[in-house]
């Protein structure tokens, strides 16, 4: 009998020590996810967009459960994380030759996320010829412009996630002389994705720098007064990088076989722009 106990209480013991490693072993540990954000050019004057809150969903997380109220309010049982919830507002267009901004870091359970969310206020505006107009903004945009991820946080690093706003797509005229703002975004883990950079002459007008890839459009740029220009958050492949001059007086141009490599840049040098013949 004595030996019968001394066994249950070794077994015992021996259960909780499983439990115990089992338990410890199921936490994944914490990573950092910083978020920023960047645009392409688009032809306004600005482009002033109010970001209320940044969420990101953890693959699986409580996916039965999507539900949000109107205001796009959300809650860690929804299984979204708050990665920033300080409104800020945003002119797009001062986020253009690889500047960007910082919308949020947090600290976040290891593991794979599988999207984010942007919830915008209502205070957006895009100004043209010197007049400023509302941005019709869909209710249901307002409670959550999702975007797919794939982003793989990992225990004691830093996930940086860019988003890229195409201001000059998420912009539509309507034909009762209102603009509607469909936003248009993509994001990418920075440390996977490289950058081109260069220099077009002349720079007395700015010029339209393309990066293109099977004749879509992945993101653009536009020239600073001195001519330079970078395109950010391209991911490794072979581009077509297309130079489109606000002035007449010069052609439309381009190069092929452009091989971007993650974590480098691509140096295009000088570009002399072509005289426009047909004129």
């Amino acid at each position: 009998m004595k030996q019968l106990s001394l066994l249950l209480t070794f077994s015992l013991i021996t259960l909780i020590g499983f439990t115990s490693c089992d338990s410890s072993g199921s936490d994944a540990g914490t990573g950092t996810m910083s978020v920023t954000m960047t645009d392409a050019p688009a032809p306004y004057d600005s482009v002033h967009v109010t970001i209320n809150k940044v969420t990101v969903k953890k693959e699986d997380a409580n996916n039965d459960s999507d539900s949000e109220s109107d205001d796009g309010d959300n809650t860690e049982e929804d299984g979204w994380e708050t990665i920033s919830d300080e409104q800020m507002r945003v002119n797009l267009l001062e986020l253009t030759n690889g500047d960007k901004i910082a919308l949020g870091s947090k600290e976040l359970e290891a593991g794979n996320y599988e999207q984010i969310r942007l919830i915008l206020g209502d205070n957006n505006t895009v100004t043209v010829d010197g007049e400023t107009h509302n941005l019709q903004t869909p209710s249901a945009q307002q409670s959550g412009l999702k975007l797919n991820l794939n982003a793989e946080v990992e225990e004691n690093t830093d996930y940086s996630l860019l988003i890229d706003f195409d201001a000059a797509r998420s912009i539509v005229e309507q034909g009762n002389g209102g603009y509607l703002l469909k936003p248009v975004l993509r994001a990418v883990h920075l440390e996977e994705t490289g950058s081109i950079i260069g220099t077009v002459q002349p720079s007395d007008f700015n010029t339209n720098v393309l990066a293109v890839m099977d004749g879509d459009t992945v993101t653009s740029t536009i020239t600073a007064d001195n001519g330079d220009f970078e395109i950010v958050g391209l991911e490794e492949d072979t581009y077509e990088v297309y130079f489109d001059p606000t002035s007449d007086n010069y052609a439309d141009s381009s190069q092929t076989g452009i091989d971007v490599t993650a974590g480098e840049e691509t140096d295009l040098g000088t570009i002399e722009l072509e005289s426009n013949s047909a004129l």
